[in-house]
């Protein structure tokens, strides 16, 4: 009977809960994710940023003669 028991305890647990306590666990729960979210778009501009360093390191001559080519028939 030790699962009838802990089923027991769970219900009245559950019908324990204030509503204060709900209201305040969707709070953190919205202000964590926010702040996931917020090191998400973090991580991603990083990324970018060294995508496009490692690109201009490697394709930066040929840029170059671009442009100059360009600016000279300017």
């Amino acid at each position: 009977m030790e699962g009838g028991n802990l089923l027991t305890r769970i219900y009245s647990w559950y019908n324990n809960i204030s509503s204060e306590t709900v209201t305040v666990a969707l709070r953190t729960r919205r202000l964590l994710t926010a702040g996931q979210g917020l090191a998400e778009y973090a991580l991603i501009l990083a990324l970018i940023a060294i995508v496009a360093i490692i690109a201009l390191i490697f394709l930066g001559g040929q840029v170059s003669k671009i442009l100059s080519t360009v600016g000279k028939s300017i």
